[in-house]
């Protein structure tokens, strides 16, 4: 009887290793590793990233996304569209429109040092994979409280690591990557704009990438997390004349 339950014991451990390995998110079964380096990958994926790589462009980091090493959290297309806007359905154009200012109609207008201030919110030092960060429970962040980490801009970040619940176990189920931007460095608990990861660990020849998750809720739909920021900023350094060579 006592070898039955031993025997029984040790499948269930493999069935639930197995299960693990199943929701493992990692950057999927795909092959992670891209022949070029980062700017060449964001160029290579116009969707969704076509307007992103254009962004390094105007910010002055074709350089940096081409040979510096660092982990970039990739926001899509999408977060710029919505962060842009119209006059009529939201975003930066209707808050300048209703401040009596132009709107943006091309995104040279925008200076290249705010391009750069906010692309850096995504960007950290060093090559970091999911497995290189810890684990973060949102709901006993006390327990598990992932960690504090210093974007390239200056600005805080929590980053870690959700494991999912599986067969009624908690944290043997998926694991999930997530980037969530701390608006006030003095207060590292309140007002957390969380970004799920919805591909990580993909790499290029310098560097890693993690592909942010687009979604309607506080901080994954603008660029730079905050909007307010984004549109005090523009607003206040202006727009410049759209340059057609571009």
């Amino acid at each position: 009887m006592k070898k039955l339950i031993f025997a029984c014991t040790a499948l269930l451990l493999v069935l639930n290793a197995c299960k693990r390995d199943e929701y493992y998110r990692d950057g999927g079964l795909a092959n992670p590793n891209f022949n070029g380096n980062m700017l060449q990958y964001l160029q290579a994926k116009k969707v969704p990233f076509d307007t992103i790589a254009q962004i390094v462009k105007l910010a002055g980091m074709e350089s940096t996304f081409s040979n510096e090493d660092f982990t970039f959290f990739a926001p899509d297309d999408e977060v710029i569209k919505k962060t842009i806007g119209t006059a009529k359905t939201g975003g930066l154009n209707n808050f300048l429109f209703y401040s009596g200012k132009d709107t943006v109609k091309t995104l040279d207008q925008i200076s290249p040092v705010i391009w750069k201030r906010y692309l850096q919110r995504y960007m950290f030092k060093g090559v970091n994979k999911l497995k290189d960060y810890q684990q973060i429970d949102f709901d006993v962040k006390s327990v598990y409280p992932g960690g504090l980490y210093y974007s390239l801009g200056g600005n805080i970040s929590n980053i870690g690591v959700t494991y999912g619940t599986a067969n009624n176990i908690k944290y043997i189920g998926y694991r999930q990557l997530n980037l969530t931007y701390i608006p006030d460095a003095s207060k590292p608990n309140d007002n957390w704009y969380i970004n799920k990861v919805a591909s990580s660990d993909i790499k290029p020849t310098n560097g890693v990438v993690h592909t942010l998750a687009y979604n309607e809720t506080r901080g994954g739909a603008y660029f730079g997390f905050n909007e307010s920021d984004f549109f005090s900023d523009v607003y206040f350094s202006g727009l410049t004349p759209s340059d057609s060579s571009k």
